[in-house]
């Protein structure tokens, strides 16, 4: 798969765990919120799309999938 759908991809599931935590905070469940943000979903799809910019970025490819330039 690549890069930038990899990462669409990661950003969709980020979205919809912050769509979960507005829900929570909404209702006033700040200590399940607080759990969501710290050790549950919200936490682990943040971790994913760190780590697919990590990898990516440690490559020799660029943000977009292309060979870096260097400096400009």
């Amino acid at each position: 798969m690549k890069y930038a759908q990899q990462t669409q991809n990661a950003l969709d599931r980020l979205d919809q765990s912050l769509a979960t935590l507005r829900t929570l905070i909404k209702r006033g469940q700040n200590a399940d919120a607080l759990r969501f943000m710290e050790e549950g979903d919200l936490k682990e799809k943040f971790e994913e799309l760190q780590n697919i910019i990590t990898i990516s970025s440690t490559g020799n490819m660029g943000v977009r999938g292309v060979q870096n330039t260097g400096t400009f």
